[in-house]
């Protein structure tokens, strides 16, 4: 097993970095949350997770461990894989989703993009004794945001852009560019998926350019 990566920062895409470990370049598929903690050319460590299929091995990366072992635990229940377990740490903190199981909070669950009702009442029964209770609601190193819930979605776009390398101010025009779309999704009943929303802003500011 891969525990970790460590070394600069060689290039960031909307859903993975690439570390350069030891003068080979490590594809890491990440979080919107946590690419924008990366700067490119810039020194960073990830945990990671490689999971391991008989046509590939892929490599997962979190800002810490924890995120990493929530990440595992997810897919210890029914249908959740590493894509939809990456999708539910993508909208939640580790700590939001043990509170939400802990709570039987159904709500947070389906703000996950491919959750429906059924399958977090599912995911609330499996889950209960696996996430384990809450460690608290302290500030994560680094700045980053408090484990108690998501920011919305316009700052964690707007994160993550700035991690891509875009000034502040083109951040700011493409959320702005692709808050009808956010805005439609959240009047269906639905929560504006990041990963999806940072696709149609990269598109804004490469024909932008």
């Amino acid at each position: 097993m891969i525990a970790f990566v460590s070394g600069p920062v060689a290039a960031l895409a909307p859903d993975s970095a690439v570390i350069e470990v030891g003068g080979v370049g490590m594809a890491v598929q990440c979080t919107p949350d946590t690419l924008s903690g990366l700067r490119t050319g810039e020194a960073a460590r990830l945990a990671t997770s490689l999971v391991v299929r008989e046509d590939s091995l892929t490599l997962y990366g979190f800002a810490d461990d924890d995120e990493r072992q929530v990440f595992e635990l997810l897919q210890t229940a029914s249908g959740v894989g590493p894509r939809l377990a990456q999708a539910m740490l993508a909208v939640h903190r580790p700590d939001a989703l043990r509170t939400a199981v802990a709570t039987g909070d159904e709500k947070a669950l389906t703000a996950v993009p491919g959750i429906g009702r059924k399958g977090a009442q599912k995911l609330l029964l499996e889950l209960k004794d696996r996430l384990g209770e809450p460690l608290g609601t302290a500030a994560r190193p680094s700045g980053r945001r408090a484990a108690a819930g998501p920011l919305p979605w316009s700052d964690q776009l707007h994160e993550a852009l700035v991690g891509l390398g875009y000034a502040t101010r083109e951040a700011e025009d493409a959320v702005e560019a692709v808050r009808p779309q956010a805005e439609a999704a959240a009047a269906d009943g639905g929560t504006p998926a990041v990963p999806q929303l940072l696709r149609a802003a990269l598109q804004t500011l490469n024909r932008a350019r």
